[in-house]
């Protein structure tokens, strides 16, 4: 039997978001999904609601966008995703995937933008619906905007307590890609600086076409965009995804960009007075993040169950946490503490800030159990350890080599530390750029089942 390729899914709520005009102020009610567990987030005003206003439409312009179209995906199954908000740290953090999975949003509404009461902490669905964005559009500096995140019906709007739902075919690799991001994210280091002005300038001068990677440096007026990279240089697949910030961009204070090490991930990160936003683009437009494998090592493994339980007590009181903080409170070994965040980001409980250098708490309000069982290669190695092929042999140095009989083939596994070498065609076409193989995997697998036995 094929393997599923989406989850079904309801989005449950018991009224549309709106923008509506009182005769003082407008207010601004997102609707959050009735399933989530706390009925409200916040009630209050937006302080610069302009600025809100275009990032919370970049947000959601990012997830209905489809940059690239794989054959098999359904056009029903691009268009209906709603965007995710967590509540916590008195921020909002609005986050979601684009169609294709190849370019993940972020708003960070800082403690600076709203003015109000938090009423709880949480994750839920937020409904983006056509009216709504429209309204959104519209909103100007001078406007008195309101702002309600809750779940129950919105007071200003008549009408009883009828749920709105909408059943969604979400693809189970939009849903990987939420776990696989963060640990892209993990691996970044800082790239290049510039300010809002040379940004806008630089956006304004993309080209709506670009043929293949393109590489962006610093220079004495901003950016500059080349087909050959240089030291210092940003290398960006799919460069014309960048289009997406020149809202956001128009209240840019300054923007960094991120890279993880050679693989061309990037990551653009916008910050204004009182919000970041980040836009993260896969190392090319057709490659989405879900196939990237990065949180793959992590779901094979145990991780130390000591550090397992401090990652996850430090999460539900800190809003931001990193292994260091953790391994130092708990006397912890580092290493174990950064498996164990690395196991809650494969399982949708943290996400990961740039800016902080930390993990945050948020639980995905999905069946992330499904996205973990639809893993191809994950599965391909449980069946690979189930038929018995594959033998170890421990080397002199501490190292371990392994042969691993897949159908008729045989392949030699060699692993030393963290690193892990395999004779198959798929590692010799991508390294260790896109996560480990199914036959490095069956043989960690092997060793898991071992250590338990």
């Amino acid at each position: 039997m094929p393997a599923a390729t989406a989850l079904s899914y309801t989005y449950s709520y018991r009224s549309e978001s709106a923008l509506v005009a009182g005769p003082a102020r407008k207010q601004l009610f997102l609707a959050l999904s009735a399933q989530n567990p706390v009925p409200a987030f916040f009630r209050g005003t937006l302080v610069a609601p302009k600025r809100a206003a275009d990032q919370l439409l970049a947000v959601s312009d990012v997830v209905r966008s489809r940059f690239h179209v794989p054959s098999a995906m359904l056009e029903k199954i691009l268009l209906l995703a709603d965007p995710v908000i967590t509540c916590g740290g008195e921020r909002l953090r609005f986050e979601g995937f684009s169609s294709c999975c190849g370019a993940y949003a972020r708003l960070d509404l800082l403690p600076p933008a709203l003015a109000g009461e938090f009423l709880g902490s949480g994750t839920a669905n937020v409904d983006f619906n056509a009216p709504m964005r429209a309204a959104l559009g519209r909103v100007r500096d001078g406007d008195d905007v309101g702002l309600a995140l809750d779940a129950g019906a919105f007071e200003v709007r008549s009408g009883g307590a009828s749920v709105i739902e909408r059943k969604v075919e979400l693809p189970l690799r939009w849903l990987r890609g939420f776990t696989e991001v963060q640990a892209y994210q993990a691996r970044m280091e800082l790239c290049l600086e510039t300010g809002g002005a040379e940004l806008r300038r630089f956006l304004r001068e993309l080209p709506a076409a670009w043929k293949g990677a393109a590489w962006i440096s610093p220079t004495a007026g901003g950016l500059r965009l080349s087909q050959r990279g240089t030291g210092g240089a940003a290398r960006v697949g799919g460069v014309a995804r960048l289009r997406s910030l020149r809202t956001v961009a128009e209240h840019a204070l300054s923007a960094r960009v991120f890279t993880a090490g050679e693989s061309g991930a990037s990551a653009w990160e916008i910050t204004t007075p009182d919000s970041r936003f980040v836009l993260v683009l896969s190392p090319d437009v057709w490659r989405g993040f879900s196939g990237e494998g990065q949180t793959l090592d992590a779901l094979a493994a145990d991780a130390d169950a000591a550090a397992l339980t401090a990652a996850r007590a430090a999460l539900r009181w800190q809003n931001a946490v990193d292994a260091e903080q953790i391994a130092a409170a708990s006397g912890l070994d580092v290493r174990d503490v950064r498996w164990a965040l690395a196991q809650c980001a494969a399982a949708g409980l943290v996400g990961y800030d740039l800016a902080e250098g930390a993990y945050f708490h948020r639980e995905l309000p999905f069946d992330l159990g499904a996205s973990r069982r639809s893993q191809p290669r994950l599965r391909s190695a449980e069946k690979l350890v189930a038929e018995d092929g594959i033998e170890l042999e421990r080397e002199t140095g501490g190292g371990l080599k392994a042969w691993v009989r897949s159908g008729s083939v045989e392949y030699r596994v060699r692993l030393e530390g963290d690193r892990a070498r395999c004779t198959c065609p798929w590692y010799a076409k991508h390294g260790d750029e896109r996560g480990p193989c199914k036959h490095v995997l069956a043989v960690r697998l092997k060793l898991e089942h071992l250590a338990r036995a």
